[in-house]
């Protein structure tokens, strides 16, 4: 099994989202063979607190957009690590240092890689 387009389709806007608000080293998992909660992951970075959250609210406005609405919001008062679960997919914002520490993309390296829009500036794919 793999996301669903839907799925697909709210990463794909979500990183466009956190781009308009210059979030950095974007990537996006397709998990859903590992998880039967969700399909896809989307990581993105904020240089500070202030910024985090506003890539969180850029992310959940355009979202809104296209009919999402989160069902848990995690974070979002520490600016830290703000968690988005959208049921289909889960966005998890961090502040560059939480992003570096806690290295998510470790945990889940083995999923397939979402391809992301090509406007979106992140870091290179893993290669083998």
């Amino acid at each position: 099994m793999t996301a669903t387009d839907h799925a697909v389709e709210l990463i794909r806007a979500a990183a466009l989202a956190a781009s308009d608000k210059l979030a950095t080293d974007q990537l996006a998992f397709d998990v859903s063979e590992q998880l039967a909660i969700t399909d896809a992951f989307l990581l993105a970075s904020g240089g500070n607190d202030r910024q985090v959250r506003a890539i969180v609210e850029e992310v959940e406005d355009k979202l809104r957009e296209l009919g999402a609405k989160p069902i848990r919001r995690e974070g979002h008062r520490d600016g830290r690590w703000v968690l988005l679960d959208y049921g289909d997919v889960v966005i998890h914002v961090q502040h560059a240092e939480e992003r570096e520490f806690y290295a998510l993309e470790r945990l889940w390296r083995d999923c397939p890689l979402i391809e992301l829009p090509a406007e979106i500036s992140g870091p290179p794919a893993p290669t083998a």
